[in-house]
């Protein structure tokens, strides 16, 4: 029980903050497209300068240095265009520091758990909590290389972030890294080229409240008109009044097109991103805009009608419905997606996944409760040694891609999304609920076993079933003991109710003056801990 760790209570998941759409700009012309070009190489080249100004600064970055990098971008651009330029950079900047820290959080689990294997002796095995040495001599001397090898990278991440060092590709550093391999990455120079190209060029202009339709840097009217604000040494390419270009094409967003001619009719701030895709060959706007938070619902009336528990997995979600008292109703379910080709083919499918989840908990008036998983340092070959399958598993789970999308997706449906800790779901909920879900006609999975453990975790009660005694037990035979008291019912540990007639064979019906005192009874400890058939009140693990 000492081992065990604590367990978190579950907790309602917050609704999206923001909201984004993406509209396709269908015939412009040729000289819109050579504009938007010579537009987004001018400001990206502008941007990849003030990156480099910023990671120059380090931590000694302040807002008067901002301010001085936003007035030697304003001469080459305009006042609006160097705001967000800065402040992309600034976004960036801050998310290369975050992954640097996850980066020697990784290094130093990675050097722990390699120190402590090669403090034991070859071939002493593990446990479930801590690992044993290695295998063999071959193997303890290989990794004992490797542990000098990560202390050294440790070494260096650990100067580089004290010393306020990130490094940061502009255009990615996966696609930086394509062009060294072009022969097994198949794409030509010339398509590689159009690609970085295209990654690194800037066309983003954040929101501005009280401003015409909401963005002065790029417009777009309610009637779908879209222009742009050409920097100051391309104004010559203007095709309207001050220093604007209006685009050929009309822009039409299906999603949410109502709430968004709302707020450009009412002035209110929508950020804009013009992007190419140069494999279809096509131009896209996508409008964000943030929208008030979602007002989430308290867990007592999440949990009112019962709920569906989601197992995430690699490959499908298993789902079962349970009631408000944490019982399995109807059949399990199984919503399959498959994560192999592009990125848009493994999102569409993750999207439907969700979408037949979602349906199904709307039609039954439901909650959903998933585990509030985080994988991120659960998945080094340090950790899991040989178990390589394991390890490409739980990559390939699609944690966060489901996290967010399941939330915003659940805030439109009004469905709320409880969260709850992941500890020992899948262990307790094979050891507990597997066996007794499999009849003949049903075979349950170890997933939704732990679908019903997640379940019932979030609804408050213990993953453990409170089982039947047996029909004879030694002093009671059938009867009173059948349905047990709750862990928090007032009097369970009193005196039984006296029932009327013999309760043995050979006690009659005054004999029993000291069945209120289990205590009592020449019993090492008490008397009701010690049937096999008796279960505790909190979720033990063997």
């Amino acid at each position: 029980m000492g081992g065990l760790r604590e367990v978190a209570a579950p907790f309602v998941a917050l609704g999206p903050s923001g909201v984004a759409v993406r509209a396709r700009l269908k015939h412009l012309t040729p000289r819109d497209e050579k504009v938007l070009r010579l537009v987004g190489d001018h400001l990206g080249t502008l941007a990849g300068r003030d990156l480099r100004a910023r990671c120059a600064a380090g931590l000694l970055h302040d807002a008067d240095a901002w301010a001085v990098r936003k007035r030697a971008l304003t001469g080459d651009s305009s006042s609006r265009w160097a705001g967000s330029i800065t402040k992309a950079t600034h976004d960036q900047w801050g998310l290369a520091r975050r992954a640097q820290a996850a980066h020697v959080k990784g290094l130093e689990a990675g050097v722990r758990t390699i120190a402590h294997r090669l403090s034991l002796p070859v071939g002493e095995p593990g446990t479930r909590r801590a690992p044993g040495g290695y295998r063999t001599r071959q193997e303890w001397h290989a990794k004992s290389r490797r542990l000098h090898v990560l202390a050294d990278r440790l070494q260096a991440e650990q100067a580089d972030r004290e010393a306020g060092r990130v490094r940061v590709v502009r255009g990615g550093k996966r696609l930086l890294n394509t062009r060294h391999n072009l022969d097994q990455a198949r794409p030509s120079e010339e398509v590689w080229r159009r690609r970085w190209e295209t990654e690194r060029r800037f066309l983003q202009a954040d929101g501005e409240a009280g401003k015409r339709f909401g963005n002065e840097t790029i417009r777009v009217t309610p009637e779908g008109e879209a222009s742009i604000k050409l920097p100051a040494p391309l104004a010559h390419l203007a095709n309207s009044k001050h220093g604007r270009y209006v685009l050929a094409a009309r822009v039409v967003f299906h999603h949410r097109g109502q709430e968004w001619a709302d707020r450009t009719t009412a002035n209110r701030a929508v950020a804009y991103r013009i992007h190419e895709d140069v494999q279809r060959g096509r131009w896209y706007l996508t409008a964000s805009w943030q929208i008030p938070p979602v007002k989430t619902v308290p867990l007592a009336q999440a949990r009112a009608d019962g709920l569906v528990g989601v197992d995430t997995n690699a490959d499908h979600l298993a789902a079962w419905r349970l009631d408000v008292h944490g019982n399995p109703v109807g059949a399990p379910h199984r919503f399959d997606y498959d994560l192999s080709g592009t990125a848009q083919h493994r999102d569409a499918q993750v999207r439907h996944a969700l979408i037949r989840l979602l349906h199904f908990a709307q039609r039954h008036n439901l909650a959903i409760a998933v585990e509030d998983l985080d994988f991120t340092a659960e998945k080094t070959r340090e950790k899991h040694g040989r178990r390589k399958r394991f390890r490409q598993l739980i990559s390939g789970m699609p944690v966060a891609r489901l996290r967010a999308r399941l939330t915003s997706m659940a805030a439109e449906l009004g469905i709320p999304v409880v969260a709850v800790d992941p500890a020992y779901t899948s262990r307790w909920g094979a050891q507990h609920w597997q066996k007794p879900l499999t009849g003949k006609n049903r075979k349950t999975t170890r997933h939704h076993a732990a679908a019903v453990a997640i379940g019932r975790r979030a609804l408050g009660h213990p993953i453990r079933r409170r089982t039947a005694p047996p029909p004879h037990d030694r002093s009671d035979r059938v009867g009173h003991r059948t349905v047990q008291a709750g862990p928090v019912a007032l009097g369970r540990e009193g005196a039984r109710p006296r029932i009327p007639g013999p309760r043995t064979r050979s006690a009659g019906a005054g004999y029993g003056a000291k069945a209120g005192d289990q205590c009592a009874q020449h019993r090492s400890g008490h008397a009701a801990e010690h049937a096999s058939w008796q279960q505790d009140s909190l979720p033990l693990s063997p």
